[in-house]
């Protein structure tokens, strides 16, 4: 019987750290020994491999050109593997994750992130457990042979979540990352139970991937005492294709007269405007209130339930894609990956 294959990509981040015993200090270890490292693995009929970033990148350091190296990297090796297993810090996984969603497009094998709270070298570390259960994942084939997540996911603390509807929530619980609007994919106790339903298929179209990444996007918070200058120079600036409104509740903004003046310009000069949500869980509805009404007659899209990091990425790949507004602004409102829920 031929055996399933998994590539293990150690990009950086805190469960590739093991503690040097000359120095005491943490430092990168190589991920060729995997096996020795995690023994567990040998116990699944798999054959694993393992890719190093060399040198490793700390996550906070992450720029779209590395999103579009993965990317790349799983291109070259796809027909040689059932499944890849990423591991990657936890500061910016869900942007990462995001963002390959929409690079890939027809993929039909499982791409799981995870990465550990604590170094893998450490006794109590939360590494082993998101691993193992990450390549156990990724390896997993229904009676057809058929991978059963071919999406791009993340594993951590127990529950397999869709990688853009994911956002990191504590900096120090094993459970770190939360899918708020979107149920888990699948949950790890005894047996790892997949919420078969929810589980995207499939599109039928050949694997290819599209790195084209347009980056002049900007995140403007609204919050109390926000001023006219510092609005301007977000919405109005040169350099800017797009900006991401993170708004109060579902969808509510400042209706001072500035505000909006400063929306319509944006949204005349052809600026992208879309609305989200501060809120860790809910959804933008700008028909509610008379202010997210204001928003949408000045022409800001809806970013309905997406989290910030989704739209960013979804917001790279839509503007490398075309410089039709209003096809883009269709884009933004309609679920490419399972990304919103409309």
């Amino acid at each position: 019987m031929v055996k399933s294959a998994i590539l293990l990509i150690y990009t950086g981040g805190t469960i590739g750290m093991k503690k040097d015993p000359v120095t005491q200090t943490l430092r990168p270890f190589d991920f060729s020994g995997i096996l020795d490292e995690v023994p567990e693995l040998q116990k699944f009929a798999l054959k694993v491999d393992a890719y190093n970033f060399d040198p490793p990148i700390d996550s906070s350091d992450v720029e779209p050109s590395r999103w579009v190296e993965l990317a790349r990297l799983i291109e070259s090796r796809y027909d040689q593997y059932d499944g890849f297993v990423v591991l990657h810090g936890t500061d910016t996984m869900a942007y990462s994750a995001s963002a390959l969603s929409y690079i890939f497009d027809g993929l039909s094998k499982p791409v799981v992130f995870t990465g550990s709270q604590l170094p893998i070298g450490v006794a109590r570390t939360d590494g082993k457990e998101n691993l193992i259960s990450s390549v156990e994942i990724a390896a997993a084939k229904d009676s057809d042979g058929r991978a059963i997540v071919p999406e791009v996911s993340i594993y951590f603390g127990s529950k397999l979540m869709r990688g853009n509807r994911t956002t990191k929530y504590d900096s120090e619980c094993f459970e770190a990352f939360a899918s708020p609007n979107c149920p888990p994919l699948a949950d790890a106790g005894i047996n790892i139970r997949y919420a078969s339903k929810e589980i995207l298929q499939p599109s039928g179209h050949p694997f290819s991937v599209h790195p084209s990444l347009d980056t002049r996007v900007s995140i403007l918070k609204i919050h109390p005492g926000i001023t006219p200058g510092i609005v301007r120079n977000i919405l109005l600036g040169e350099e800017t294709r797009a900006v991401i409104l993170e708004t109060f509740g579902a969808g509510n903004a400042p209706s001072r007269g500035w505000f909006i003046d400063c929306v319509r310009q944006a949204v005349a000069s052809g600026k992208i405007l879309v609305n989200v949500t501060q809120c860790p869980a809910g959804r933008v509805d700008m028909d509610i209130y008379e202010t997210g009404k204001q928003l949408k007659e000045a022409g800001v899209f809806c970013g309905y339930d997406s989290t910030t990091e989704n739209m960013l990425a979804k917001l790279f790949h839509l503007l490398g894609v075309s410089d039709d507004r209003e096809w883009i602004g269709r884009m933004i409102q309609t679920p490419l990956r399972g990304d919103i829920t409309v």
